[in-house]
């Protein structure tokens, strides 16, 4: 699992559930690095097969172990959309795949439900497979050898997902016993975390300290991919480090007490003086209204502050407001996660705030936002 990623994931394969599928470029690369690695053990136990139908073997592995990935994903996306959690998509890349959940769990059970669905499929796949060889197959052919390796890949994937660090689905459920323990989301992600980067310290070293210890001739191909699956587990459990600070901030994130004091202005009305008239009301946001006192318009700060002192005279307000959009409308009571979740829905310089009732309370500036979070 993973948060979402921005820009074009590649290629569209599918809508699973309702879920889009989605292969990125990067995928050709490992196909062929497995289709390479994995055609001389087809070749040994294929022998009646030549070397252009071995390697038509290992390609056809290597798509049906991403098959098994998408599964896997699948698992976790199903049981996130049963709790209502909204699913934006699943990409299969080269290290795997992501499933793009855009909310997190709100309780400790169901952070330890979606995050366990994938490795119990990987398991079960694993099992199944291994009932079929040892009962229903003959220990000979191409479906046998192909069930063989399928089996013992769902089997690793399986386990290796279950080591307890993020941002593996191990780390996800070490971070909901640590949250059920604790009461404390942001304790279970840190601990998850360090034990992440402990592991990916671990995967570097173990293979180094072997070949030192034995004497033995370093295994390339295995420490390469060594490399690469913990850099990608240490970067996971940084970013899981940042998103927890994230949080441990959000209780400061009020919209009534960053909101700043508007004063009202028709569009009309030059930029120099609106600014004149929120200077001597102490404002410090400006808010575009009609001839009946209907809010229409909030100014941009940043149009405002790009505008050179010669020309704001003859600069309307009207022209440098974005039109008051109902998603721009904001109660003055939001906080925390709801806060930025309305915020994320429709991004936007500035917010109005308002009351209950309908009253303006403010504006609310994005970049004062940002400052809560700065050094993060």
């Amino acid at each position: 699992m993973s948060t979402p990623v921005n820009g074009s994931p590649g290629l569209r394969m599918g809508r699973p559930f309702g879920i889009p599928v989605y292969v990125s470029p990067t995928w050709l690369l490992v196909a062929a690095f497995i289709t390479w690695s994995a055609e001389p053990w087809f070749a040994a136990y294929l022998p009646g097969y030549g070397r252009p139908a071995t390697y038509a073997v290992a390609l056809l592995f290597a798509v049906l172990l991403y098959l098994s990935v998408l599964a896997h994903e699948l698992a976790h996306c199903v049981v996130a959309k049963h709790y209502g959690y909204p699913v934006r998509r699943i990409v299969l890349y080269m290290l795997g795949g992501v499933s793009e959940i855009e909310r997190e769990p709100d309780t400790p059970g169901r952070e330890f439900l979606v995050a366990a669905a994938g490795p119990a499929l990987s398991l079960g796949l694993g099992g199944l497979g291994s009932l079929l060889l040892t009962f229903a197959m003959p220990p000979e052919g191409l479906f046998y050898v192909l069930v063989f390796q399928l089996t013992g890949a769902n089997l690793i994937v399986g386990v290796f997902n279950l080591v307890p660090g993020l941002p593996l689905d191990g780390g996800r459920i070490l971070r909901a016993g640590v949250w059920k323990i604790t009461r404390n989301p942001v304790s279970g992600t840190v601990a998850a975390a360090w034990v992440g980067r402990g592991l990916a310290v671990v995967m570097i070293a173990w293979p180094l300290l072997t070949s030192v210890m034995t004497g033995q001739e370093m295994d390339i191909p295995l420490m390469l991919w060594s490399v690469i699956l913990a850099s990608f587990i240490w970067m996971g459990a940084t970013q899981s480090l940042r998103v927890a600070r994230v949080r441990a901030r959000l209780p400061h994130l009020r919209a009534r007490t960053l909101a700043r004091r508007a004063v009202p202005v028709t569009a009309e009305v030059p930029l120099s003086e609106a600014l004149r008239r929120a200077q001597d009301a102490g404002a410090g946001a400006m808010v575009v209204v009609d001839h009946e006192a209907r809010p229409v318009g909030i100014v941009n700060d940043a149009a405002v502050n790009a505008t050179p002192e010669h020309r704001r005279p003859w600069v309307n307000v009207g022209a440098l407001a974005r039109s008051l959009e109902p998603s721009l409308v904001l109660g003055a009571d939001l906080e925390g996660e709801p806060l930025l979740d309305a915020m994320r829905g429709s991004p936007s310089g500035e917010y109005l705030l308002v009351e209950r009732g309908g009253e303006i309370y403010g504006v609310l500036v994005t970049s004062d936002v940002n400052r809560v979070f700065s050094g993060v």
